[in-house]
């Protein structure tokens, strides 16, 4: 009785031994299913990139991080995603998806180009003075985000060119309020807006027109001192330029404003990433 216990505790070992061996075997043959099945998504996204079709490229990369959501290739698949999503001017799912992978790679080490990714995303989302400039403020914090924490990167270098251009749509915005309080002889607001400009975006092209408009408010006021003192000023730095004329003409009680226009330009650095992945 005891010889057939240990003969069948032999074959229960063997049993076990040869299960183990199928499951780790099967096991095996599943995950080179889902990486054989990754790969192709991989390349079909990539396909649908280079023809145009960025909608179904996005999609296809999604299915990477689906597949294999602990391999490598996961977070460099959300990346192409929104990519992908940003050239189709989809930028609600690609701000989405960027979100996301915030959350869920915080260490990865793209985070440099997934940042510029999404300040780009708020920034084709800018329609001007006239509009909400949430977006932009958006971008321009992501911009600062990346000079300040990747200073060396060619991101940090687009980023300063960047917040050139929303300084110029936030002092535009500052202005075009302060004309809108001008209409309105709503006077100490006006010269609220216009100071602003001179006090935080000194860089902008609209230094000069908020300079004339101090001038005009001032003088309007019946305080010439001050007029004359921001006439001075505009005459110092602008002495050729055209607000420089229409401050002449606000001392003979004539004058016009023509406000002048600038264009914003879709981001190149983007296209990088196909040299990352």
């Amino acid at each position: 009785m005891f010889k057939i216990r240990i003969f069948l505790i032999f074959l229960t070992l063997i049993f076990l031994h040869s299960c183990s061996k199928e499951v780790e075997k099967v096991k095996l043959i599943k995950e080179t299913s889902q990486n054989d099945e990754m790969i192709s998504a991989y390349n079909k996204g990539m396909n649908f990139l280079d023809t145009g079709d960025y909608f179904a490229a996005g999609k296809k990369f999604l299915e990477v991080e689906v597949l294999m959501p602990q391999s490598q290739w996961a977070s460099k698949s959300v990346l192409m995603a929104s990519y992908s999503y940003y050239l189709q001017d989809y930028y609600s799912l690609a701000i989405e998806n960027l979100k996301r992978y915030f959350k869920t790679y915080p260490k990865d080490k793209n985070m440099a180009y997934a940042h510029y990714l999404l300040a780009m995303c708020y920034y084709e989302t800018i329609e001007g003075e006239k509009k909400d400039l949430a977006p932009l403020v958006l971008s321009k914090k992501e911009l600062v985000l990346i000079i300040e924490n990747f200073p060396d990167t060619d991101y940090a270098y687009d980023a300063r060119y960047k917040i050139d251009l929303i300084n110029d749509i936030l002092a535009a915005k500052e202005v075009y309020i302060g004309r809108h309080y001008i209409k309105k002889k709503k006077w100490i607001p006006a010269l609220n807006r216009f100071k602003n400009v001179l006090n935080n975006y000194e860089t902008t092209d609209h230094v000069e027109e908020a300079i004339h408009r101090l001038v005009e408010i001032y003088y309007i006021l019946g305080m010439e001192k001050e007029s004359l003192k921001y006439a001075s000023l505009l005459g110092y730095n602008y002495n050729s330029g055209e607000w420089y004329k229409e401050t002449y003409k606000i001392f003979n009680k004539e004058y016009n404003v023509s406000v002048p226009k600038r264009k914003k330009e879709k981001s190149k650095i983007l296209s990088k990433i196909k040299s990352l992945f």
